[in-house]
């Protein structure tokens, strides 16, 4: 079932960010734009290539309102562990929750049950908590944090211009549609 245009549901848990454990809750996600970023385990491959691409990418997902969570069914201890030992986790400023029951992964919709791991999944929730984009891809794909911030700016832009949609491949300052009975047929 898709979650596009569905609340999220209510979730709490325990993050390591900057420095310390804090908690999170869906509350924190209301009022701004959210990319709730799924993962399977802390020190293995794939992974921490894409949290690094995302530190990498952070700023500017924060100059457009963003704020970034990072999620596994890992424990927010483990995550420090990893921050702490690894250069490419080392560099991450935006959150990681721990998510050792796997409350916040199934209420995602993103646990592989037979393993207790998330799937490799992203999510984009709008400041009224409503999932406006999600993801999965299989285990060895890796994902593009700069291909997540285009898909960003084309859902910040379409809540602004109601009536106008984003093209494939839009980039910021491109041209969008106005779907219209005389746009039919001509693209």
């Amino acid at each position: 079932m898709s979650m596009i245009n569905t609340e999220i549901q209510p979730f709490s848990g325990t993050a390591y960010h900057d420095g310390q454990f804090v908690e999170v809750s869906d509350e924190a996600l209301r009022g701004r734009w959210s990319v709730v970023f799924f993962y399977p385990a802390d020190f293995t491959f794939v992974c921490p290539t894409e949290l690094g691409d995302l530190a990498d990418h952070y700023a500017d997902f924060q100059r457009l309102g963003v704020e970034v969570y990072g999620v596994s069914t890992d424990t927010h201890f483990t995550h420090k562990a990893w921050h702490d030992t690894s250069d490419t986790i080392g560099k991450i400023r935006y959150p990681l929750i721990g998510d050792p029951t796997g409350r916040i992964t199934r209420a995602f919709d993103a646990m592989r049950e037979d393993e207790g791991l998330a799937d490799r999944a992203t999510f984009l929730v709008d400041p009224d908590g409503v999932v406006q984009f999600h993801e999965v891809t299989a285990e060895g794909i890796g994902r593009n944090a700069a291909e997540l911030l285009r898909k960003v700016k084309a859902a910040q832009y379409v809540r602004e211009h109601p009536g106008e949609v984003c093209p494939a491949k839009w980039e910021e300052g491109d041209d969008t549609l106005a779907p219209s009975l005389d746009l039919v047929g001509k693209i």
